[in-house]
């Protein structure tokens, strides 16, 4: 049975994912807090989410962000700490991975994460990685999107999905809910 791969993004109404916690270098960075009423039932999904995968997927980006941070958030990624940590990038070396995230193998190509999909396992969750969320979505190998939708317009900015010329994907919604503060959640599985 082939391993179910979780696409989940924060994303703005057109499509934007980059920077939504407050990373630097974009002009919009934070943009999940900035003017946005905080409501816990929103994120509820995020706990779901830990709960259920068995592994994490990010890109060599993703990665650079999230190792220095995430390991020392106990209380909040208890179970992404601890579970298997996959990063796919073709330049990062063996030396680059911290010591303090639990166990971390690099993967080179989406060959291989087709690979990991064919393991012994549970879900795999990807987190951020706009530009690896596209290749795999390109390549077919995203199984289902969580997302929660900020009601915002943000123009410019790295996209959660590409613009390559290719046909149609279905989509089934499985789960939506509507936020008092504006936000959408989304859970859809691809249609194969």
């Amino acid at each position: 049975m082939t391993r179910m791969l979780i696409s989940t993004a924060f994303v703005s109404l057109d499509g934007v994912v980059e920077a939504p916690g407050g990373e630097p270098g974009y002009r919009n960075s934070g943009w999940t807090a900035d003017g946005i009423e905080f409501d816990p039932a929103a994120y509820e999904l995020k706990g779901t989410e830990q709960a259920e995968a068995s592994a994490m997927l990010i890109g060599r980006l993703s990665y650079e962000a999230f190792a220095p941070v995430w390991p020392g958030m106990t209380e909040v990624f208890p179970q992404y700490n601890a579970m298997p940590k996959y990063v796919v990038s073709t330049t990062l070396k063996e030396e680059d991975l911290v010591d303090n995230w639990g166990e971390i193998t690099i993967l080179r190509s989406l060959d291989e994460v087709a690979a990991l999909k064919e393991t012994d396992g549970g879900p795999i969750s990807m987190h951020g990685s706009a530009t690896l969320n596209r290749a795999l979505s390109d390549a077919g190998l995203i199984d289902r999107y969580h997302l929660l939708v900020f009601p915002v317009l943000l123009g410019a900015g790295k996209r959660l999905f590409s613009q390559t010329d290719k046909d149609k994907q279905p989509l089934r919604l499985v789960e939506s809910q509507a936020y008092g503060n504006g936000i959408q959640k989304q859970v859809f599985d691809v249609v194969r």
